[in-house]
């Protein structure tokens, strides 16, 4: 006798199924499963087959297979469900050591399933990208992505966890996911076109992509491997592959000639700020050193929620060993207060921590530091950051941007904007305050203070509106 048993595609209702039909020793092989997205076609709904016999107690399996059983759940190959149903009546009729036969077919079908879907929720933890639109006046986060198999269920929980403070939803072929900030909620499918094509985010995430991006390690054909072309109209990443691929062995070239931070074996392990301090006192990791009378290191509370990192120390900073003690730092004092910000509890450093200076007729001349000498002091503002751990992170002119996006950041074009980032909750750039007291035009002089007076006060409200959730590693990045 031919048994039809029709279920949704899912494990549980897979198990409550195939409970039924082992207590009453049903043969695999008279089975024909059915899953609902079949069942729409002839019009079935979900319903356990038909009693032909006396229940028998239901043998006890190895967790090994519930586990396994549920992970190759998710596979969309309509097969599966027979695989489980015929592996659990094998484990229960005198082969309770059958998971430990490597060679057999239905292990082997099994654990390649597995495998699979493994492979699957892989890649889409790795490849979702979030595009920021807003909701009645609220933001919201939209990604979308076509996995292999149905693994939303299966995938949501890291992103719930991931970006916890987000309000995020990701929509599939197949099924949606949606985090509301306390809870996971699960959907239809949706089409490419119902998503974002790209936000502001996207050029953040390219400049960091390419700074990322490691040209002695290409592999081209691992990467086709583990980024398929399928995946490339939702990752940002793609439309700069060709470039990176074209300048990898001028890069790698660049990468042999520079030290990536020069400063890194005089970084002592541990995460105090006067450790840092007092170890930072004595590195002459680069050049600019020999003209600086000190180091001048960072200052403020140690759990300070806000960094502002600026280029470099000036003359007075280097004659006072602390930053912003200058015109400048007067300036931004004189801003702070009016945007809502007490220099007290704010953490200020610079991407350099030597002053770099010309002499010319007696008067020390401020020279912009190189990228070579802004990558060895590297080494010291990724420890300040690790340290401090803040949640917003404003970096003041393009060379401070630069120190963290490479040579492509401009501050000016770019400024205004909070973008996530691997290095705080909210990362942005604005001008730095020497460059407004450059400014010889009145008319520009007063736009470029507005500007860096309406970017603060962006700053502190940022910082109010996350100032009340938990704080979170930086590195919770909304492209993946």
């Amino acid at each position: 006798m031919i048994h039809t048993q029709v279920i949704d595609p899912t494990f549980a209702s897979w198990r409550a199924a195939a409970r039924d039909l082992i207590a009453r020793d049903i043969e695999p092989s008279t089975i024909t499963w059915i899953d609902d997205q079949q069942a729409g076609l002839w019009n079935m709904s979900a319903a356990p087959a038909a009693s032909t016999g006396p229940s028998r107690p239901i043998p006890r399996v190895p967790p090994e297979f519930l586990a396994l059983a549920e992970l190759a759940s998710y596979h969309r190959d309509p097969s599966r469900w027979a695989l489980l149903y015929r592996t659990l009546h094998r484990l229960g009729h005198g082969e309770p050591d059958l998971l430990a036969r490597a060679a057999d077919p239905d292990v082997v079908a099994l654990r390649a399933r597995v495998a699979a879907v493994r492979r699957d929720e892989h890649k889409m933890h790795a490849f979702v990208r979030f595009r920021r639109v807003l909701h009645d006046g609220h933001e919201h986060f939209v990604a979308w992505h076509r996995p292999d198999h149905r693994i939303v269920p299966l995938a949501a929980p890291f992103f719930a966890r991931r970006f916890a403070n987000m309000r995020w939803t990701i929509l599939t072929p197949d099924e949606s996911a949606a985090w509301d900030g306390d809870d996971l909620h699960f959907g239809p499918g949706a089409p490419r076109s119902a998503a974002p094509a790209g936000d502001d985010l996207d050029d953040l995430f390219l400049t960091y992509y390419r700074n990322i991006f490691n040209p002695a390690r290409l592999n081209l054909k691992a990467m086709r491997a583990e980024m398929p072309r399928k995946h490339w109209a939702s990752l940002p990443e793609s439309t700069t592959i060709s470039e990176l691929v074209r300048d990898a062995p001028a890069r790698i070239e660049a990468m042999l000639a520079t030290p990536t931070s020069a400063a890194a074996p005089l970084v002592p392990a541990s995460r105090e700020l006067p450790v840092l301090r007092e170890a930072a006192a004595a590195c002459r990791a680069c050049p600019i050193a020999a003209c600086a009378t000190r180091t001048v290191f960072g200052e403020g509370p140690p759990a300070a929620r806000l960094m502002l990192v600026g280029e470099q120390p000036g003359d007075h900073e280097d004659l006072e060993g602390r930053p912003f003690v200058g015109p400048a730092g007067q300036l931004l004092d004189d801003l702070l207060g009016p945007a809502g910000l007490d220099r007290s509890q704010l953490y200020v450093t610079n991407a350099v921590k030597h002053f770099k200076n010309t002499r010319q007729s007696g008067r020390r001349i401020h020279q912009r530091p190189n990228p070579s000498e802004i990558s060895a002091c590297r080494a010291w503002l990724d420890a300040e950051i690790e340290a401090v751990r803040p949640d917003v992170i404003v970096c003041l002119g393009s060379s401070a941007a630069r120190s963290f996006l490479g040579p492509r950041f401009n501050a000016a074009r770019s400024r205004g904007q909070i973008f996530k980032s691997p290095w705080a909750t909210s990362w942005l750039a604005t001008l730095h305050p020497a460059a407004v007291l450059r400014t010889t035009d009145d008319v520009a002089r007063g736009r470029a203070l507005t500007n860096l007076q309406d970017d603060l006060r962006l700053a502190a409200a940022e910082l109010q509106r996350i100032s009340s959730l938990p704080r979170t590693p930086a590195g919770a990045n909304t492209h993946g």
